[in-house]
C-alpha cells in the first residue's frame, strides 16, 4: 500500500489541482452525454464516477481521464428506445425498461473490453497510422469544438400528442449572446495570460473561479450548470453515492433474446470505448514522452464499465477532451483521476448547490482553449510536404470523425493506408534475369511477395519460352503470406506440366514446409543446404591463417 501510495503522489499538488479543474470541465460533457442517451443525468454522472476512479486506479495510462464519453452514447440512443418499446410488450409491462437493457449492455460491454486486455488486444494501437492520428486529432478537436456552439442554445421539452420527447434547441440572442461571448472570452484571456504571470496557479480552475464570482456578485442572468442541466429536464444534480441496483435483476428477463438483443450493440460499444481510450492513451504518451500499457487499460476499462453498470451506472471510455486539460493543468499521475472522480462525486453528494452557479461560458471558454491546443495546426504546414496518401489519409479521417463516428474514421483511415502499404509494396517485386554457361535460366527475385504483388510475379516468367531448366532465386526476396506460397506452388505445376526442370534456392523454412506439406514433389525442387551469397565470414579461426585483426573487411 505505502509503495502505491508513493506511485500516486510523486506529484500530488499539481495532481489534485487539475483534478479539481478537469471534475468541473467534465460535467456539462456528462449532462450532454445524458441528454443524448435520453438517461437521467445523475446515472451518467454515477457512472463517470465509477468508470473514473477505477480507470485511475488500475489502468495503464496515468493522466488519461475516463468518464461516461458522448462517442459510446450514440450508440445507446436506438438500444433504449428500442427496450422502452421492448418492456411494454412483456406480459406484466415494465416502465423505463430501455435503461435496464442498457445497464445489462454496459456490463457485457466491460466483459467484452476485458476480454480484449487479456488476449492482449490493445497491442494493435501501435498499428494506427500517424496519418490517422492526427486526422483523429484534428476530426475530435472540431467535434469538441461543434459540441461547446451548441452550448450557446436554450434547451425546451416539447412533448407531441403521441407522448414522444423532444428536446428543441433555441439559440441565444441580443444581449444575452453577448454576455455569454464576453464571459467565454474573459475565460479564454485568463487561462492564456496567467502562466506568462505565475506557473504557481493553475489557469484553466483560476479562471472558472474567477467567472463564478462575477456572475454571483454581478447578479447577471447567464446560463449556468443547475440551468443546463433543469433544462435538459434534470432536477439537479443532489444524488446519493452508488450502490448496487438490485432492480436491474428483479425486471430484466436473463434469457437468450435479452443477450441476442444487447449483444450487438454491447461490442459496438466496446470496440469504439477501446479505440477512443487507447487513441487517447497514445496521445498522452505524445504530449508526455512517455508509454502507457494498452492492455492493462483495457482491462481496466471493462472493469469500471461492468461495475458502473451493477451500480445504475452508464458506459464510458477514455475523454481525449478532459485528458487534455488535464495534462495542461500539471495532472501526470494516477493521483489527477483518483482527485477528478472523487470531486466529482463530492460536487453530487454535497456541493451540488454550488457547483450548479458556475457559468456554463466559464465551461466553454476552458473547452474552446482545449481545442486549440488539440488540433494538430502543423497538418497544415506539412500536408504539401507528406506522401499525397498520407494526406489524403489525414484528411478522411478528420472529415469521417465530424461527419460520423471517431471509430469508423479510425477504421476507415487504418483500412486506406493498410490498402496503399500494400499497393505501394506490390510495386516493389522485381525479377533479374540470367544465364548460366549450362543454359540454365536463373530468375532472381527482389521484393516482398504475398498477395498484392503475386500477379506482378507472375508476369515475370515466361514458361513456354524458357530452357529445359529454370531456378528461381528468393534470396533477395520474402514470402509474406499464404498467397505468396500458393503463388510459388502453381508457378511450380506450371513448369512442371510443360515437362521442364525447376528448383527454388533460399526458401524461409516455414515456406519449405508449407509447400512440402501440400505436395511431396517439392522435396525435389527445393535445393537444401545453399550457402547465402551475402554471408562468406567463416566462423572458425582455424580458417584463418593469420589473427582476424590482420583481416580488412
Amino acid at each position: 500500500m505505502t509503495d502505491f501510495i508513493k506511485k500516486i503522489t510523486p506529484n500530488a499538488k499539481d495532481d489534485i489541482l487539475a483534478g479539481i479543474t478537469v471534475s468541473l470541465a467534465m460535467i456539462p460533457e456528462v449532462v450532454a452525454f445524458a441528454f443524448v442517451a435520453q438517461i437521467d443525468p445523475l446515472v451518467a454522472l454515477s457512472g463517470a464516477f465509477i468508470i473514473g476512479l477505477i480507470t485511475a486506479i488500475f489502468g495503464g495510462r496515468p493522466g488519461l481521464i475516463s468518464g461516461a464519453a458522448g462517442a459510446v452514447a450514440v450508440i445507446f440512443v436506438a438500444m433504449i428506445s428500442e427496450g422502452h418499446t421492448k418492456g411494454m410488450l412483456f406480459d406484466s409491462p415494465v416502465d423505463n425498461m430501455g435503461y435496464f437493457y442498457l445497464l445489462a449492455c454496459v456490463i457485457l460491454m466491460g466483459v467484452i473490453q476485458v476480454l480484449a486486455g487479456v488476449f492482449k488486444i490493445g497491442k494493435f494501437v501501435r498499428l494506427i497510422p500517424h496519418s490517422v492520428m492526427m486526422g483523429f486529432v484534428n476530426g475530435l478537436a472540431i467535434v469538441i469544438f461543434w459540441a461547446q456552439v451548441k452550448m450557446f442554445s436554450h434547451k425546451s421539452l416539447e412533448v407531441s400528442a403521441e407522448g414522444v420527447k423532444n428536446y428543441v434547441s433555441t439559440f441565444m440572442q441580443g444581449t444575452e449572446l453577448y454576455i455569454m461571448l464576453g464571459f467565454v472570452a474573459l475565460t479564454m484571456a485568463i487561462i492564456w495570460l496567467l502562466p506568462k504571470l505565475t506557473t504557481k496557479l493553475p489557469a484553466s480552475l483560476t479562471a472558472i473561479l474567477v467567472t463564478t464570482f462575477i456572475v454571483i456578485f454581478s447578479g447577471l442572468e447567464v446560463s449556468t450548470v443547475g440551468s443546463y442541466i433543469i433544462e435538459g429536464g434534470g432536477t439537479g444534480l443532489k444524488g446519493e453515492f452508488p450502490t448496487p441496483n438490485l432492480e436491474l435483476w428483479q425486471n430484466l428477463p436473463i434469457n437468450l433474446d435479452t443477450f441476442t438483443f444487447i449483444l450487438p450493440f454491447a461490442f459496438l460499444a466496446a470496440s469504439v470505448g477501446l479505440i477512443e481510450s487507447l487513441m487517447t492513451m497514445n496521445l498522452v504518451d505524445e504530449l508526455t514522452e512517455t508509454r502507457g500499457n494498452g492492455n492493462k487499460e483495457c482491462v481496466a476499462q471493462g472493469a469500471g464499465n461492468i461495475l458502473s453498470g451493477l451500480f445504475g451506472g452508464t458506459g464510458g471510455c477514455g475523454m481525449i477532451g478532459q485528458t487534455v486539460i488535464n495534462i495542461n493543468a500539471g495532472g501526470r499521475g494516477r493521483l489527477s483521476g483518483i482527485i477528478m472522480a472523487v470531486t466529482l462525486l463530492s460536487f453530487i453528494l454535497f456541493t451540488d448547490k454550488l457547483i450548479e452557479q458556475v457559468p456554463i461560458a466559464a465551461l466553454i471558454g476552458v473547452m474552446f482553449m482545449m481545442v486549440i491546443e488539440t488540433f494538430a495546426w502543423s497538418s497544415f504546414r506539412i500536408l504539401k510536404k507528406i506522401p499525397k496518401s498520407d494526406a489524403f489519409v489525414l484528411i478522411i479521417v478528420s472529415a469521417v470523425t465530424v461527419i460520423f463516428d471517431l471509430a469508423i474514421a479510425v477504421f476507415v483511415g487504418v483500412i486506406i493506408s493498410a490498402l496503399v502499404f500494400a499497393w505501394e509494396n506490390a510495386k516493389k517485386i522485381r525479377a533479374r534475369k540470367r544465364f548460366r554457361e549450362d543454359g540454365t535460366k536463373v530468375y532472381e527475385i527482389w521484393g516482398p511477395l504475398f498477395f498484392g504483388s503475386i500477379s506482378a510475379f507472375n508476369e515475370k516468367f515466361d514458361v513456354k519460352t524458357d530452357p529445359e531448366q529454370v531456378e528461381i532465386d528468393f534470396v533477395e526476396a520474402r514470402i509474406s503470406d499464404h498467397s505468396g506460397i500458393e503463388a510459388i506452388s502453381a508457378l511450380v505445376e506450371k513448369y512442371q506440366a510443360a515437362n521442364k526442370k525447376i528448383t527454388l534456392k533460399h526458401l524461409s523454412k516455414d515456406c519449405k514446409v508449407l509447400l512440402q506439406k501440400a505436395s511431396p514433389n517439392f522435396k525435389d525442387v527445393i535445393l537444401e543446404d545453399i550457402d547465402d551469397p551475402r554471408y562468406h565470414l567463416a566462423a572458425n579461426p582455424e580458417d584463418f591463417p593469420k589473427p582476424l585483426g590482420e583481416y580488412k573487411f
